[in-house]
């Protein structure tokens, strides 16, 4: 005949292959110590950095405006950013807490 007969090459495992997993679980190990975790430790600090920011505190916004705090509320913050001048930004916009008698010296 001109069919030929076909044999099995021998029985697929039936069990969990751990060592088909694992550089995936190794990527994703990697993954969360390299990019996730360092992520959400800037975030708490920036959450925390805006929920002390008081009256009279030094801050620069995202926007890069310098002023000192003249007012505090829950959401909005009034910048002083030169005499008689005053800006209302949100808490969020502001990036950075800067120290006490930064402005005196620009």
């Amino acid at each position: 005949m001109f069919i030929t007969p076909a044999y099995a090459a021998g029985a697929a495992p039936s069990g969990f292959d751990l060592m088909g997993f694992l550089p995936m679980i190794v990527i994703f190990v990697l993954f969360y110590f390299l990019m996730i975790r360092p992520q959400q430790k800037r975030m708490k600090e920036t959450q925390k950095m805006l929920s002390e920011i008081q009256k009279g505190d030094e801050v620069v916004t995202q926007g890069g405006i310098i002023g000192r705090v003249s007012k505090v509320s829950e959401q909005y913050l009034t910048l002083e950013i030169a005499d008689k001048v005053e800006i209302n930004v949100q808490r969020g916009a502001v990036s950075a807490k800067l120290e006490k008698g930064t402005l005196k010296s620009l």
